[in-house]
Parts: structure tokens; C-alpha cells; sequence
């Protein structure tokens, strides 16, 4: 049976009341100074299987943090020094050095009158006292996944910031991904190495998919003697990120295990947007305003565009809203259909006779259970897991092409454009890179402070911290049932090709989804709590 801590003399090394929450074997302190709170736990995402759940904090008037873990929590006498930014020029001007240890963002900002206070998330931002020792850090990052604009930007304002802001000098690349751990890969980063690697697209560290084998990335962590971690990646990466955390903690290490959360589809929930993605936005806009020039150039002009999207349709649906060139958008999560009253090709149709020409964009994702004859390869996955989608594009601008061959009444001129590995590929915008920059510095911040197992991010426009397991319980989707989508609809006077029954499946996951933060709200109410001063 593993033990309740590391160390069992009890510590608090900033005097505020502790909240001792009994979950299974494992005893997390709660450090807050807030009147009237309750302690309880909330289940654990399936698939990590972590030995621990979320720590949660409620306050009065239905206030309820969602707290990340703390190396106190199972190191409770670890030593404390004073922060390096106090003695910085660059945070000489600043008022307000350092984050209050009780600042924290609500996830919701639009409420009623009598709406409870609701979830919130600790804001990210330097403490006043840090638990690692200058010197003593050896700092690691690594890239997993896909690639996506703004990776070399968040690798090099890491290592600038360890090093400008903390005086760091010892940070590892990782090559390869997850793998590059265990095979020993490794390249030195300086702030002179990474100077000018945000101009460039991809990731100068490499990446790759799945690769992870969470005791040998352990065993190398412990020999190597890192003692933070930097983890870029999606929704599987964070899953692993958070299966490192939980051996870290088992283990006892002085390890901070940080997440910069990384997809260029921004389906990555809870935050606002994830970084990449206003220069995905942007960079589409070069391939449908392409395909709206070949449209608009031959006659019946039809130009269909592919946009990413494996299983949400931000992109395809914030480039449509930029463009105002295109008449039709169809994303993962609105189904349609072809054939017969109010169908696509109907529209197409009819859009062709009044204008002459028409530009489609359509998200990867979109139309895969209309493809039936080829249904058996979307049962294939990726190393990371995903699922290896049939290319819509083309099956999409050949079933367009087919219909019209049989009707014979009218000839079209179709082009398809697949700009999907051009996006990915190009450095980030000037938004993205400023984005790129907050993260990252955010990362540093929390990690020195000793915050572990979480992932940085941005929630109604403030920067925090977020658990592990609240960034990969659940995608961020579109939801069709909303006024974004409405909106979208609007612009392009496409129908919605739905069906009754569609927007009650929609109405149905948007309220499950309103159900899951209930219910984490509603949590602590009668848990016991033991509290100690």
C-alpha cells in the first residue's frame, strides 16, 4: 500500500489554514486562507487511471476551486527562497510583483443574479517564493504530435524565460517526442541556441506519435536528475504528461511536470484557444481565396477547400467567418446530406444558377459516416490513437462531380485544395507568437513555484493553471445549436441540413455537457474534512 506522503510531519510553508482531503490512500494539502471552504474529490478522467483525483476547494456563495497539485503536497518540508524577479530590472517598474496565493479566474463570466459563483482556476503568474534554487534546476522540453505554427516560439521563450527571468542555465532539449527520453536524445538549449528559431515552422526538438512508456521516461527523468518538465502537446500528450505526473508523485520526486497545451484545431477544452490556431485562420484564407479566384474564373466554377479539423470544426468555421467569400461550410459536427429536398447538392445547385460559381470548405472530419463503402478503414488508428480519417475532400468533390455528369443539364468546373501540411508547417503569426510568449512564461512561473501536473491556459482572457484531468476528460466542439454557428449560417445563407432529430442530439450533448459542470460544482457537499492549523 502506498504511503500518505513522502513525509508525514505535517508543513505549511505559507502559514494559511490546511485542508486535509482524504482521497483513497493519498492525503493533498489544500493550501488556502478562504473562509468557509469544503474539500472533496471528483472522478478521474477514464483512461490515466491516476492514483489521486482533482483537489477541490469550495468556498461561500457556490465558489469552487478546481486546484492543481503542489510538490508540498507529498514533499511537505521542502525549503522556500525568495523569488529572482524581485531583484530583475525588466519587473523594476512593476506595481505588483507577484500573484496572490488566493487570485483565481472563473470559468464562467456571463451569470444571473443569483447564479452561484461557480468553477475557477488558479491564475498563473510568479509567487513570491519559489522552490527551486536557481542552480539547482535542470529543466526539460519536449514536442509530441503533430506539428502546429508557434512551437519553436513556446521551446524558445521557455528557455529564455528559465533563463532571463530565474537565471537557469541548465535546460535539455528532447528529440523525437516521448521516445527521445529513453533513446537518449538530447541537445543543449541556451537563449543564444533558440534566438532565432520562432521564425521558422515545425520544431527544432523533432517530434513524433505515441512512443510513450511512462516507467522507462520515469527511470530517465530520475537518472538524468530533471527536475521540471515541459511537455508540448495535444490531448494524448497531456493524457501521458498527466500518467508522468502521477509516477512522479508515486516515486516522491522533486519533479514539476508542466503542459502547454498544443492543436491547431483548438479542441482542446476548458481554455480559450490553444496557440496556433489564429495563424491557421489567417493562413487558410490564402487557399479559399485561390479556390474562390478559379471559381469565379470559369463557368459554374465550383472551388472546394479542405481544412483541418479531425474532430472539430473551429477552423473551417472562424476561416469561413474571415473569408465572406464562401458558400457553404461543413464541420464534424453538423451532419448533412447529399441527395433529395434540402440537400447539399440541391443547394450547390441552386447557389450555381443565381451567382455562377461557389467555394465549399469542409473540415476534415466532416461526412465520414456518409462515406459507407469505405467505413472499415476509419477503425484504423495513428500511434497517437486516432482515428485515420478518409479524405473527404476528394470524396466529397468526386460525388459533386458524378452528380452533375448524370444530370446533364449543366457543366461545372471544379478545383480542390488540400493546404492542410502547408498550415501546419509555417511560423506563427505576430498574435500567436505574443500568445506563444504568455504561455510559456506562464509555464516557468508555475513550475518554479512548485506547481506540478497541470497545463497552462488561457480562461475568459486571464492566463492559469489547470489540472491534468480537466483538459482531457472531454474535446472542445462546436456546438451548432449555438449563436456562433448561427452566425456562420447567416453569412452564408447555406442551409443547415438538419434534421429534428439532429438538433436534439445536438441539444442533448450541449446539456450533458452543462450536466458534467453541474455535477463538478455540486461536488464536497457532505464530504468529511479534517482541518489542522
Amino acid at each position: 500500500m502506498k504511503p500518505d506522503r513522502c513525509d508525514s510531519k505535517p508543513h505549511s510553508s505559507t502559514g494559511s489554514q490546511i485542508l486535509r482531503l482524504e482521497v483513497r490512500n493519498f492525503l493533498p494539502r489544500v493550501r488556502s486562507s478562504l473562509p468557509s471552504l469544503t474539500a472533496a474529490a471528483s472522478p478521474t478522467m477514464a483512461g490515466i487511471k491516476p492514483e489521486c483525483t482533482l483537489k477541490i476547494v469550495k468556498g461561500e456563495f457556490g465558489y469552487v476551486l478546481e486546484d492543481v497539485p503542489h510538490l508540498t503536497d507529498y514533499l511537505p518540508d521542502l525549503p522556500t527562497y525568495s523569488n529572482p524577479l524581485q531583484d530583475n530590472p525588466a519587473y523594476s517598474v512593476v506595481k505588483q510583483y507577484f500573484v496572490d496565493h488566493d487570485d483565481t479566474v472563473p470559468k464562467k463570466v456571463v451569470v444571473q443574479k443569483e447564479s452561484p459563483r461557480g468553477i475557477h482556476f488558479r491564475r498563473a503568474g510568479p509567487r513570491q517564493r519559489v522552490y527551486f534554487e536557481s542552480d539547482d534546476v535542470l529543466a526539460c522540453i519536449v514536442t509530441c504530435g503533430g506539428l502546429c505554427p508557434g512551437l519553436n516560439t513556446v521551446i524558445r521563450e521557455i528557455v529564455c524565460g528559465l533563463s532571463y527571468m530565474y537565471g537557469v542555465n541548465h535546460i535539455l532539449g528532447i528529440e523525437g517526442g516521448y521516445r527521445g527520453f529513453y533513446a537518449r536524445n538530447t541537445i543543449q538549449l541556451s537563449p543564444k541556441s533558440v534566438n532565432d528559431i520562432h521564425k521558422r515552422g515545425g520544431t527544432i526538438l523533432g517530434t513524433s506519435r505515441g512512443g510513450h512508456d511512462t516507467s522507462k521516461i520515469v527511470d530517465n527523468i530520475q537518472d538524468r536528475g530533471i527536475n521540471q518538465v515541459y511537455i508540448i502537446g495535444g490531448d494524448g500528450t497531456q493524457k501521458g504528461a498527466a500518467a508522468i505526473f502521477e509516477e512522479i508523485r508515486r516515486r516522491c520526486l522533486k519533479v514539476s511536470v508542466v503542459g502547454i497545451p498544443k492543436t491547431i484545431d483548438n479542441d482542446i477544452a476548458i481554455i480559450d484557444k490553444s496557440f496556433g490556431f489564429d495563424t491557421a485562420v489567417e493562413e487558410a484564407q490564402r487557399a479559399i481565396n485561390a479556390a474562390h479566384v478559379e471559381a469565379e474564373s470559369g463557368e459554374n466554377g465550383i472551388g472546394v477547400v479542405k481544412l483541418m479539423g479531425r474532430y472539430s470544426g473551429f477552423i473551417a468555421m472562424y476561416a469561413t467567418l474571415a473569408s465572406r467569400d464562401v458558400d457553404c461550410c461543413l464541420i464534424p459536427e453538423s451532419p448533412f446530406y447529399l441527395e433529395g429536398k434540402g440537400g447539399l447538392f440541391e443547394y450547390i445547385e441552386k447557389t450555381l444558377k443565381e451567382n455562377g460559381h461557389m467555394v465549399i470548405v469542409v473540415a476534415e472530419g466532416a461526412g465520414q459516416d456518409l462515406i459507407a463503402e469505405s467505413m472499415k478503414s476509419m477503425e484504423h488508428e495513428d500511434a497517437s490513437g486516432n482515428k485515420l480519417l478518409l479524405d473527404v475532400g476528394l470524396w466529397l468533390s468526386q460525388r459533386i462531380k458524378d452528380y452533375f455528369a448524370r444530370r446533364q443539364r449543366m457543366v461545372i468546373n471544379l478545383k480542390y485544395i488540400d493546404p492542410t501540411y502547408m498550415i501546419r508547417a509555417i511560423p506563427s503569426n505576430a498574435s500567436d507568437n505574443v500568445y506563444c510568449t504568455l504561455l510559456a512564461q506562464s509555464a516557468v512561473h508555475g513550475a518554479m513555484a512548485g506547481y506540478t501536473g497541470f497545463t497552462v491556459g488561457l480562461v475568459n482572457g486571464r492566463h492559469t493553471y489547470i489540472p491534468f484531468e480537466r483538459v482531457t476528460e472531454q474535446g472542445n466542439k462546436v456546438i451548432i445549436t449555438d449563436r456562433m454557428w448561427a452566425r456562420l449560417l447567416s453569412s452564408t445563407n447555406q442551409p443547415s441540413f438538419l434534421s429534428s432529430k439532429d438538433v436534439e442530439e445536438a441539444d442533448s450533448a450541449d446539456d450533458l455537457q452543462k450536466l458534467t459542470v453541474d455535477k463538478t460544482e455540486s461536488l464536497g457537499n457532505g464530504s468529511p474534512i479534517e482541518n489542522a492549523i
